[in-house]
């Protein structure tokens, strides 16, 4: 999925964060909403100006950000 035809970044929209284009769901939302029990359908039904091919760029555009991304461990945790 190329998600940048439909992610942008625009400072005067929602302080600049990633936002579906045209409107002022941010990938954060989407994202938030989906790990929240959400799917798809649920969100097309509440906001029918976003398309299935909308959220899946919000998770390409999320994927690439933690492809990018390096993590190191702080430590172990206790059990």
């Amino acid at each position: 999925m190329d998600w940048k035809s439909r992610i942008v970044a625009e400072p005067e929209v929602m302080l600049g964060k990633p936002c579906i284009r045209g409107t002022r769901i941010s990938v954060e939302w989407i994202l938030e909403r989906l790990s929240g029990g959400w799917d798809t359908s649920t969100l097309i039904e509440a906001y029918p100006h976003l398309s299935t091919a909308d959220i899946q760029a919000a998770l390409a555009f999320a994927a690439e950000l933690m492809r990018d991304e390096r993590y190191i461990a702080a430590g172990k945790a206790v059990a």
